[in-house]
């Protein structure tokens, strides 16, 4: 049978054990905290691997003599391969559990960065972008599903620990890697692979207590009187598109405006990139609490109105008002995560799975296009125009939302 959904709304049950397919398993009632953990600490390994690609695209671009255009390719392959096929990996972990993803994905992720120092040409670098981003793509899916599976009857909770893994990921990602690659150059980035082996190796010896869910029953995909909305989920992904084209376009052209303009150090780069990207954890663990008063639809209004004002004054600020200012622009920016989540599986009730997979993978991942974009209007008229123009696409993704429907199966 057909699993409907690996994300929040999964099952409370369980599948039964594959050796035994006719004796069902009892429902777990509590909580597993250390897979939960660990299934967070996979998160945060694969996603580290990604948030390294912006401290590390200096130094490519430095040593290979590449344009602005071509280092936001890198940055679209990235993406294409992470983001927007996740859906495809969503489809095939729904329909079947495959416990060696989880291991097999961090193990690609981190090879994939760790030898993208060693890349002696454009193509390969493009191949092992490839490898990495496939990992990621991979163990969200998967990840989400099983999370669920070791939840209990505590699946919000879970699902928000193991999305902060993947905020922390992505924030610690440059400071990892700059740190390698200022005292041991382009091939200092071997050091990538070392947490991946040790991270796949804990998720093996893991992998026989990772039950998935309980698969359901089609008729339980598919009843409910909610009618699914799709030219609300249309401007749903338009929405988070915004969202990451604005993150994306801060995360790559921050270390080019550091390094180029303002002639700083690579350890101040990758600080403020840590700055930009862990604030988006804080803005995580606050938002859902918070949007769980106000409303989903509301609350992301809100969240996006306050990220305006944030992105201009950092481009206005200097010092440590500018850190400030980036760091609650990069909170306002990403406390919308959560709740773009649930209103997508509240426009698609009968498909949450693929709506999370829309949102978490499709949606977010076209960021990579725009970030292409970008690259063009950098090699133009400046990196600085580029960030001006990143600050000001909360202002689409605020009027974008004025227009969502309020969902009809979430308060």
């Amino acid at each position: 049978m057909d699993a409907c959904d690996f994300s929040i709304v999964a099952p409370l049950t369980e599948m039964p054990d594959h050796s035994m397919p006719d004796a069902p398993q009892p429902p777990r009632k509590h909580p597993d905290l250390r897979l939960i953990i660990l299934l967070a600490a996979g998160h945060m390994a694969v996603d580290t691997n990604q948030g390294s690609l912006p401290a590390i695209l200096p130094y490519l671009r430095s040593a290979h003599g590449l344009s602005y255009t071509a280092a936001g390719a890198l940055v679209l392959v990235a993406n294409l391969t992470s983001s927007v096929i996740q859906p495809v990996f969503g489809y095939l972990a729904d329909r079947r559990a495959r416990r060696w993803v989880l291991p097999l994905s961090v193990l690609c992720a981190g090879v994939g960065m760790g030898l993208l120092g060693f890349a002696r040409d454009y193509w390969l670098m493009m191949l092992l972008l490839t490898l990495t981003g496939l990992g990621v793509a991979a163990y969200h899916p998967e990840g989400y599903r099983a999370t669920a599976g070791v939840a209990g009857q505590r699946k919000a909770t879970a699902i928000s620990w193991f999305s902060v893994g993947g905020n922390l990921g992505i924030a610690l990602g440059p400071p990892m890697i700059t740190f390698l690659l200022v005292r041991h150059g382009l091939r200092g980035s071997i050091g990538m692979i070392l947490p991946a082996l040790a991270v796949a190796a804990l998720l093996v010896l893991a992998s026989p207590r990772l039950s998935p869910p309980r698969a359901v029953t089609d008729s339980a995909c598919h009843s409910g009187s909610a009618a699914s909305r799709p030219h609300a989920m249309v401007l749903l992904i338009l929405l988070v598109a915004v969202r990451s084209w604005t993150q994306l376009g801060f995360a790559t052209y921050i270390p080019f405006y550091y390094l180029d303009y303002l002639k700083a150090t690579p350890e101040t780069v990758a600080s403020v990139l840590f700055v930009f990207l862990g604030s988006g954890a804080a803005g995580t663990l606050i938002g859902g609490p918070v949007a769980d008063r106000w409303g989903a639809r509301r609350f992301t209004i809100l969240a996006f109105l306050a990220a305006i004002p944030l992105g201009l004054l950092f481009l206005y600020s200097k010092g440590v008002v500018a850190y400030v200012a980036l760091g609650m622009f990069g909170a306002a920016l990403v406390a919308s995560f959560t709740t773009t989540v649930v209103l997508g599986q509240a426009y698609l009730p009968r498909n949450p799975g693929m709506a999370s997979g829309l949102i978490v993978g499709f949606a977010i991942g076209t960021g990579g296009l725009a970030v292409t974009l970008l690259g063009g209007l950098a090699d133009t008229y400046g990196v600085p125009t580029v960030l001006w123009i990143s600050a000001m696409l909360p202002v689409i993704g605020f009027v974008t939302a004025l227009f969502l429907p309020s969902p009809r199966t979430h308060p």
